[in-house]
């Protein structure tokens, strides 16, 4: 051990002199920005100061002193000959040119071209970026005076713009060796406080309008001065007034005077000016005269004097062929006849036309040329025919397998703007045994699936609420489809059907209701998963009922908040989806002996499930996302169980990565293994309560490799006692001390078109080991899951897509 410990050390401190963090490629004279720091009062965000460096150190390992970052630079640097690559560009550029002036057919010319731009900009590219190798590093962050005077003057901005107009701001250095560390000391001074407001327009119309919205407005009294506030509120009155008519209006007419003379009080008076157009007195609030609607736009190369036009409650629909119900399509136009111009319908009329899934493009314009205002709406139809073929890699909760889509749509089925579609897929994947760990089976699973797909709401309801509900995007759908699913200890087929009304109430916010959903399902197990049901059967455990014929009926309401596009940026972003369901509530309601007669199993539930998540960036090259899902599944009916697919399984890529899909819990229940005397992760362990979490932070590492350290939490429970599982049930005094824990490292290749994810986890915490050896690394390396007779090493996981 004292070997080992001299190695390590003579290794550490030959690492801190090699040069580690790029230093040998300093000149005489240059020293190295090793880091920097603020120091600031708590009024102030510092993560927001940190952006706003002119410089930054090179990026390092966490608690390491390496910059490897700057060895791929100047690895790079060493073989980057510009003139080389120029060279080349020239030669390219010839021997294309050629080429294409060979080329006898338009098509091959055309293809040749795009050829050779795509080659030639990525010779642009390494001539202006350089090679793979230094896009990947970066260059050594020699230390410069002039860029630690330019983030000062950015920070005096910065806290000016916070209503700091009295900060001060010193800087210091200290060095070891050729290493500088760098630090702001800020001190902000009091904070400017908003006294007075004014406004001047000009226009007692627009004074009144602005009077009516106060309450709305973003600059308020009492308040710190901010400058964000200023271009917030020239965003809101700018956006107020085209919501009000003022077509020609725009936000250069808006100013504002910040009056901060008042010093002794620190006091901020503002004055909203509304300055007035320069040919007129005042600005003019126009009408829509009229409003055209053009369905097939840019689809036939005839005369446009050759569309029939039809009036339909103000609008006049123009087109070659009537395809479209103009009831149907009306409910999407938010602009009326003699209406006041309102910016925000031309914008829900555009985005409703789009989310009906029928057109190419969709294009308002007004024309005021005349005095009059003319909305015109273009629109280019769909082709009515699409067919669908996707081939890929699909991992749920096992090891990657392929699979095959194929999907056909027909639009306008039936002239209301309806979407008739057919889905077909088969997919391989491999899963450990629902009764074995240790051997990875082929899992195969198909499925086909009708849908039909109405524009609004199928429902007993007058045409003027229909006609209101079209600014939510109300959609009803009709869905029957069988699954077959072929596991090593069970065949299962699945007939379903259902009935789903959705609608979205903003672009973050939408929500779903099945009033009906219907599967009868069918299963038959294998002899050793039989007998294993049979054996809980036997200690008072009725799981073996699932598997039988079932009929599961259930009600449900789903409804996603998705804030700042969660999951398709790095940005600051969350998601929250709650989940409610209701089995066999019908059956409550009628005689169910016809049930019991056909020895079919049917199921009375309710169930709730809360998943939220969310991302937060540190910097451009790190995020931390936070994820928390709980659910409850309580079955009421006289069987007292859930149908298999509504238990909750914890453990998996998805979950918590250091336990085998669905293998962790219930609670504490601990199966032992009789001929290792180990713990038993054998068998999938289905529970009706979860809770769950992780705390993932995620780093660029080069290129397109990202990786990640994660915590995992979390649990399953039984509501009940479960005398085949003793300390399964869930106790709301003891549930904490039975909260799993694992971690690990994972690797994400970005593809841009997919993510592949390597993650590896070890247990940490492990409630189903005695008390005393719950913690893994009670002793060290010595302990499970590094020694040889570990029940379960490190997890590995693949998945595709980020876990949460």
């Amino acid at each position: 051990m004292r070997h080992l410990k001299r190695i390590s050390l003579y290794f550490f401190t030959s690492l801190l002199l090699s040069g580690c963090l790029g230093t040998k490629y300093l000149k005489e004279d240059e020293n190295l920005l090793f880091k920097q720091n603020i120091k600031v009062g708590k009024a102030i965000d510092s993560d927001d100061l940190e952006q706003l460096y002119a410089q930054e150190p090179n990026r390092q390992f966490p608690l390491i002193p390496f910059a490897p970052y700057v060895w791929f630079y100047y690895w790079g640097k060493k073989s980057y000959d510009i003139e080389k690559y120029q060279a080349k560009k020239a030669e390219i550029a010839g021997k294309f040119s050629k080429k294409i002036k060979a080329a006898e057919k338009r098509s091959k010319r055309i293809k040749l071209e795009r050829k050779q731009r795509r080659k030639l900009a990525k010779i642009d590219k390494t001539i202006e970026e350089g090679n793979t190798l230094m896009r990947w590093g970066e260059p050594l962050a020699v230390y410069d005076s002039s860029l630690t005077q330019s983030t000062i003057d950015r920070f005096e901005l910065y806290l000016d713009s916070k209503g700091y107009f009295h900060s001060k701001i010193k800087h210091k250095t200290s060095s070891i060796g050729s290493r500088i560390s760098s630090t702001y000391i800020i001190d902000e001074g009091p904070a400017y406080i908003v006294d007075t407001l004014f406004t001047q327009t000009g226009d007692s119309a627009i004074t009144e309008l602005l009077k009516k919205t106060e309450k709305k407005s973003h600059l308020k009294t009492g308040e710190n001065y901010e400058q964000g506030n200023i271009t917030k509120e020239r965003e809101r009155i700018d956006l107020l007034l085209k919501d009000n008519g003022y077509f020609n209006f725009s936000r250069q007419y808006v100013q504002f005077e910040v009056d901060t003379a008042f010093r002794e009080s620190h006091n901020v008076a503002i004055k909203t000016l509304i300055n007035r157009p320069s040919k007129r007195d005042r600005h003019k609030v126009f009408h829509v005269d009229s409003i055209n609607f053009i369905t097939d736009a840019n689809v036939k190369s005839l005369p446009d004097s050759m569309r029939i036009t039809e009036q339909y409650k103000g609008v006049s629909y123009r087109y070659y062929d009537p395809q479209y119900s103009k009831k149907v399509l009306n409910r999407r136009v938010f602009i009326r006849k003699d209406s006041l111009y309102s910016k925000s319908r031309s914008y829900n009329t555009q985005r409703q036309l789009a989310n009906l899934d029928h057109f190419r493009f969709i294009n308002i314009n007004y024309d005021s040329s005349g005095g009059k205002l003319i909305a015109n709406i273009f629109t280019s139809p769909l082709s009515r025919y699409q067919w669908t073929n996707e081939v890929g890699i699909n991992v749920t909760q096992g090891y990657p397998g392929p699979f095959y889509n194929i999907s056909f749509k027909k639009r306008n089925i039936f002239k209301g703007l309806e979407i008739f579609e057919m889905n077909g897929r088969i997919g391989i994947e491999g899963v450990a045994s629902v009764s074995g760990a240790e051997e990875v089976y082929r899992s195969v699973e198909s499925g086909v699936n009708a849908s039909l797909t109405f524009p609004q709401f199928i429902l007993p309801i007058s045409s003027s609420l229909k006609e209101r509900l079209g600014q939510v995007n109300p959609k009803t759908r009709l869905l029957a489809g069988y699954t077959y699913t072929n596991r090593p200890e069970y065949q299962r087929n699945n007939t379903n059907f259902s009935n789903t009304y959705s609608w979205q109430n903003s672009r973050n916010t939408s929500y779903q209701v099945t009033l009906t959903d219907v599967s009868l399902i069918e299963s038959s197990v294998d002899s050793t998963f039989g007998a294993r049901l049979n054996q809980l059967e036997r200690n008072g455990n009725r799981l073996i009922n699932t598997f039988r014929p079932s009929l599961v009926t259930s009600m449900s309401a789903n409804a996603t908040w998705n804030f700042n596009s969660y999951g398709l940026n790095f940005s600051n972003s969350s998601f929250l989806r709650v989940f409610l369901e209701s089995g066999g509530t019908t059956l409550n309601f009628i005689n169910t002996e016809f049930l019991e007669r056909e020895s079919l199993e049917f199921y009375k539930f309710y169930k709730i499930n809360i998943d939220f998540r969310k991302i937060n960036p540190i910097n451009k090259n790190t995020t931390i996302a936070y994820r928390v899902n709980a659910g409850y599944a309580n079955p009421y009916g006289e069987n007292g169980i859930l149908p298999y697919e509504k238990y909750f399984f914890a453990g998996g890529s998805n979950g918590i990565r250091a336990w085998r899909p669905r293998r962790l819990g219930p609670g504490s229940f601990v199966e032992i293994d009789t001929l290792t005397n180990e713990v038993n992760y054998d068998f999938e362990q289905p529970g009706e309560i979860i809770f769950e979490g992780s705390i993932e932070l995620r780093k660029n590492l080069i290129g397109f490799i990202d990786y990640a350290f994660f915590v995992d939490f979390g649990n399953t429970w039984t509501i009940e006692v479960d005398e085949s599982r003793p300390g399964a049930e869930f106790n709301p005094k003891t549930f904490f001390e039975q909260l799993a824990v694992g971690t690990g490292f994972g690797l994400r290749f970005d593809f841009s078109f997919l993510v592949l994810r390597l993650d590896a986890g070890l247990k940490v915490y492990d409630p189903a080991r005695p008390l005393e050896k719950r913690f893994i690394l009670n002793e060290g390396f010595y302990d499970a899951p590094f020694t040889r007779d570990a029940t379960e090493p490190i997890i590995f996981n693949i998945g595709i897509g980020y876990p949460f």
